[in-house]
């Protein structure tokens, strides 16, 4: 009988370590790749929406100075502007069905005030001549420019509360899209540059040229993707409220409350319940009332003398009392965001009731600001708005390029997703790194929840399904 040398023994079990290792590091992959590749099926359409739109809309000031020239524009600077007040009542002298909300005075002498209105019960958007008082145009608020391609961009244009989910889904799966594709995209032989970082454009067509068209754009604005992304989920639905708890629970967002004159009011009501133009930090400040007290009421010129008093730097939007206990709202979410500012003034004595800043906000309350001003693309002006137009057209080719490649691979009659890895372990393991992700971000949750309830109960029962989903 004979003995099998302790070196060959060695050799064996080395071999069978690196086969086991491959083995897992390859149904990691096929794993990664199969969630990739159905959320990739899925959400592509709703992310092209997502970065026209949001491509288009870094470029709004650009584009309303051209669209709405005439109304942004006076026709000639004066010496000396007309007082607020005065071209308030001049302006609902000629209007009288008008009832004016808020007013905005623009940092450039050549600039029009706006002022948001409500005539004949439909909210309007009023450009006036600070020198003359006469209004030089008004448009319906909801069917602005920005107004169509911010509803288009939160809503799907559709509107109402399924869209706006339904463009937050798409944008947390973007995230995981951006992970998962990093991981499938990190190169694995030694000194791989070409199809990393570099694409392989010599076979036109192929699907090497298509994988390398959607994989490597993918990884050079993958970064400047999620920083957008991140800037833009304050705003949503159900991320959005997460965010602002977390913020005001771990006191990094704007200050409880920076109340001058007393102790902070019980208000049911929030900044922005009533004023425009509000930094995201202080959106969530409750609502002082003002104190009659035989005082006689501020006009709008009082309101503005206290904004520049208090050095609040133009452009910012001065909303009217609203009611006999409504304060001056003094508000700008500024274009560099060390300039934002919101006060709240009674109407009455000119207290400034609150006052908070952008240095008063916390870490966390900075680091948004910053963020919701890069998504916007108005942080470093328009090298932010190419950069952001970048990532843009980069996301629709790299949606574009996913579709090709699918149709590409797809056999007659299936799906053509990626098999399932034969390891049950290693399907387990990232299916509950997916299910971290979802307890991160609930939409992304619930919907892996119905997807795998789909799966159990449905596809798998059924061998047609089963077959064109390759499960």
């Amino acid at each position: 009988m004979s003995v099998m040398p302790t070196e060959s023994l060695h050799k064996n079990e080395s071999l069978i370590k690196q086969r086991t290792a491959a083995g897992t590091r390859q149904a990691i992959y096929q794993a990664v790749w199969r969630w990739h590749f159905y959320a990739g099926i899925l959400f592509a359409p709703f992310l092209i929406i997502l970065a026209f739109s949001g491509g288009v809309y870094l470029f709004k000031p650009q584009i309303e100075n051209v669209m709405y020239k005439d109304m942004l524009t006076v026709r000639e600077v004066g010496e000396t502007p007309m007082s607020t007040e005065a071209i308030i009542a001049k302006t609902l002298k000629a209007y009288p069905d008008t009832t004016i909300s808020s007013v905005t005075l623009p940092d450039s002498p050549s600039a029009s005030y706006k002022m948001s209105a409500i005539r004949n019960g439909a909210p309007t958007t009023m450009y006036v001549d600070p020198y003359t008082g006469n209004v030089l145009g008004m448009l319906d608020t909801s069917k602005t420019f920005s107004a169509f391609f911010k509803k288009l961009h939160s809503e799907l244009v559709i509107g109402g509360t399924v869209a706006n989910r339904l463009v937050e889904l798409a944008a947390c799966w973007a995230i995981v899209l951006l992970l998962t594709g990093l991981y499938l995209w990190w190169p694995r032989g030694k000194g791989a540059i070409w199809g990393t970082v570099l694409p392989r454009l010599s076979k036109p067509g192929s699907r090497q040229f298509w994988r390398d068209v959607h994989a490597v754009p993918a990884f050079w604005i993958s970064i400047v993707l999620i920083l957008i992304i991140l800037g833009g989920l304050p705003w949503s639905g159900i991320m959005g409220p997460r965010i602002d708890k977390l913020a005001n629970s771990t006191n990094t967002n704007a200050p409880n409350f920076a109340y001058s004159f007393g102790a902070k009011p019980e208000s049911v009501t929030v900044a922005s319940d009533i004023a425009e133009d509000l930094p995201w930090a202080a959106e969530s400040l409750p609502v002082p009332e003002s104190a009659p007290g035989g005082y006689m009421k501020l006009g709008v010129d009082d309101a503005a003398l206290i904004a520049d008093t208090k050095n609040v730097a133009k452009p910012y939007t001065l909303t009217l009392p609203n009611g006999d206990k409504g304060v001056y709202t003094i508000s700008t979410a500024h274009a560099t965001p060390g300039n934002s500012a919101t006060l709240h003034v009674d109407a009455y004595s000119g207290a400034v009731l609150t006052d908070v800043r952008f240095a008063d906000y916390g870490v966390l309350g900075k680091l948004i600001t910053y963020g919701i001003a890069f998504h916007e693309g108005r942080l470093f002006g328009w090298p932010n708005q190419l950069l952001g137009l970048i990532a843009c057209l980069g996301l629709i080719l790299v949606a574009i390029s996913s579709y090709v490649m699918w149709k590409k691979r797809k056999p007659d009659g299936k799906l053509g997703a990626p098999s399932n890895p034969k390891n049950k372990k290693v399907t387990i393991g990232v299916l509950v790194i997916m299910l971290i992700c979802g307890a991160i971000m609930p939409l992304v949750g619930i919907s892996i929840l119905i997807v795998l309830v789909l799966d159990l109960f449905i596809i798998r029962r059924f061998k047609p399904l089963r077959a064109w989903f390759s499960v």
